[in-house]
């Protein structure tokens, strides 16, 4: 912009310069030529004057007239200071205020003699080489009737003339130079004044083109340079809120992206990938840096889903799947491809949608299991009664030992169907929260006293030792029906798979746990362990779901359903709690129970 100011200064100045130039020309050559036009006029009526003083002699006698005219044209050249020349109409001179006559060439070829001849008058102006200088010729002729007698010419130095205009020319000179200053300071002026607005706004505009549209410029007046710094401001405040609500919008869009429970990947017509969101990085695994910009064919990992993606960028068409992934984990997934366009010059892509049914699918089959194991479980106490029943009624009844032996049997399996029944119910009310827990405070070792009054006979047919013992003074938040059943089921399990003369014991204690940044939380432990049969290793993982049995013979005969425990699991887990099993096969086995002392 110094450049631009420089130039528009030096441009302010030769304009200026021009123009005194062209004015100090016209006028110099407008003064050079009314003086001569003055002193021509005046020369004129000086010959006039001369001719009346003096008027050209009748006679024709040369040696007459040279005699009188010279003596005339000396004597005239004191009175007017110019030099005057007689000349007769065929050039010959007469009379010279300067010079012999005699000496002096034919002057009728002279210009201004010969204008004199022809109309009378006439001027020329020419350099003397004699005196060295540029003379003014002024000539007249006289006549005598209709005859022209003679030319009376005077001629004028110019020097006085040429010297005033050399002088004026000086005066111009070092007025131009003046004026140059002056207009150097004043074009300097007005050209920063007109650049370091356009300065602002040439700033101003590359950082707008740097997307920085929060600058402004001061607006300054009226003129078209304030209008256009408010034109800019009033661009770069649209910009801005265009970029703000650009803005906006692409966090919304981000934030709707990233926390979707769907991944979402959008591919190129060329299978680039262009949108990768952070479900898909925990779906598909790698980050969206890794993925964005890459070919689809670099999961490597999937080749299923590679190959359904290539089918939908080949056919256009949308299409629904479901396939299993192994990386980063296995997984079931539901896809969906629907062609998409990104822009109207581009060729169609694709929209992959994907949706992680494992859980779903996963429920489904347990459903499915449990529909077939309710099935299976309902089936062998109805299968007993009725066949015990239509036993009856073919004539069993007439053997009274028989009869009561087969009615034994069929209210036992009543009560085993009831009992299977209620435990049905109970989970699907506790998985379904229609139960909702009403926690109370419970003091330990009086809940512990209550359970071990009612488990009581119940071990001493087996001549099981029933040991419950708590830690004194220690408290619990908890539902007192449901940590009741909790510990009725996992009590009558370390009864029910005890052998004769073995040992439950119940041991109740508070702990601390301090992990990392957390505050520090209290927690009551509760083990039950006994000396019973033990749980096989292959069968631990599984022990916790429903109808899922170790031995499925002593189970039965015991009168369980298989449902006990995943009904402790599902009121541990209401309760914020954690349950766990230790076992060793032959020694017995130990469930931990770990409730929060105080329920959030």
């Amino acid at each position: 912009m110094t450049k631009f100011r420089l130039k528009l200064t030096a441009l302010f100045m030769l304009l200026i310069g021009l123009s005194v130039l062209a004015a100090g020309l016209f006028t110099g050559q407008y003064y050079k030529k009314n003086h001569q036009d003055a002193l021509r006029e005046h020369m004129i009526r000086e010959t006039q004057v001369l001719n009346a003083m003096a008027p050209w002699p009748e006679t024709t006698e040369v040696e007459g007239q040279v005699a009188f005219l010279q003596q005339q044209a000396q004597r005239f050249k004191d009175i007017a200071g110019m030099r005057v020349t007689y000349i007769r109409p065929d050039g010959v001179v007469v009379g010279d205020s300067d010079h012999d006559p005699v000496t002096m060439e034919n002057h009728k070829n002279r210009e201004e003699i010969r204008e004199a001849l022809e109309s009378g008058e006439g001027s020329s102006i020419r350099r003397s080489e004699t005196l060295r200088q540029n003379m003014l010729y002024v000539a007249q002729s006289f006549k005598s009737g209709d005859r022209v007698v003679g030319v009376i010419r005077l001629s004028m130095s110019l020097s006085d003339v040429e010297r005033s205009l050399n002088n004026m020319w000086l005066a111009l000179v070092f007025g131009l130079a003046l004026l140059f200053a002056l207009a150097a300071i004043v074009s300097y002026r007005v050209a920063l004044g007109v650049t370091r607005p356009l300065e602002k706004m040439t700033a101003a505009a590359k950082r707008m083109a740097n997307m920085d549209y929060a600058i402004r410029i001061p607006e300054g007046g009226r003129d078209e340079l304030g209008e256009l710094a408010r034109t800019l401001n009033a661009m770069g405040a649209n910009l801005q809120e265009q970029l703000d609500q650009i803005g906006r919008n692409g966090s919304r869009l981000q934030s709707v992206l990233d926390n979707m429970t769907s991944g979402v990947v959008m591919i190129a017509h060329d299978g680039r990938i262009t949108l990768y969101n952070r479900e898909a990085e925990q779906l598909l695994g790698n980050t969206g840096k890794e993925r964005v910009g890459r070919s689809f064919t670099e999961f490597k990992q999937h080749y299923e889903l590679v190959q359904l993606i290539r089918t939908g960028l080949e056919h256009g068409d949308k299409l629904y799947d479901e396939l299993t992934v192994y990386y980063p984990e296995e997984r079931m997934l539901q896809i969906s491809l629907v062609p998409m366009t990104m822009s109207d010059d581009e060729e169609p892509g694709l929209l992959l949608v994907m949706q992680d049914v494992t859980a779903i699918r996963r429920l489904e089959n347990m459903r499915s299991e449990f529909v077939a194991n309710v099935s299976h479980e309902l089936k062998t106490p109805v299968a007993a009664v009725k066949g015990f029943a239509e036993t009856l009624l073919a004539g069993a009844m007439n053997d009274g030992e028989t009869a009561r032996s087969f009615l034994t049997i069929i209210q036992d399996e009543s009560d085993r169907l009831n009992r299977l029944i209620g435990d049905i119910l109970e989970l699907s009310k506790i998985e379904s929260r229609r139960s909702p827990l009403q926690f109370s405070p419970i003091d330990m070792d009086s809940f512990l006293e209550r359970m071990k009054e009612l488990l009581a006979a119940e071990a001493a047919k087996k001549n099981i030792s029933l040991d419950i013992s708590s830690e004194a003074g220690l408290f619990i938040e908890a539902d007192e029906d449901r940590l009741g059943q909790m510990l009725m089921n996992l009590i009558q399990n370390g009864i029910n798979y005890t052998t004769d003369g073995g040992k439950v014991k119940v041991i109740a204690e508070a702990f601390t746990t301090d992990e990392g940044d957390d505050e520090p939380m209290d927690w009551v432990r509760i083990t039950v362990s006994d000396t019973g049969i033990g749980i096989p290793k292959k069968d631990m993982p599984r022990i916790f779901e429903r109808f899922y049995r170790v031995d499925k013979a002593r189970s039965r005969s015991s009168g369980g359903t298989g449902l006990g425990l995943s009904i402790v699991k599902h009121l541990v887990e209401l309760h914020r709690g954690s349950i766990r099993v230790e076992s060793t096969v032959g020694v017995g086995s130990q469930f931990i129970l770990e409730l929060p002392m105080l329920q959030p």
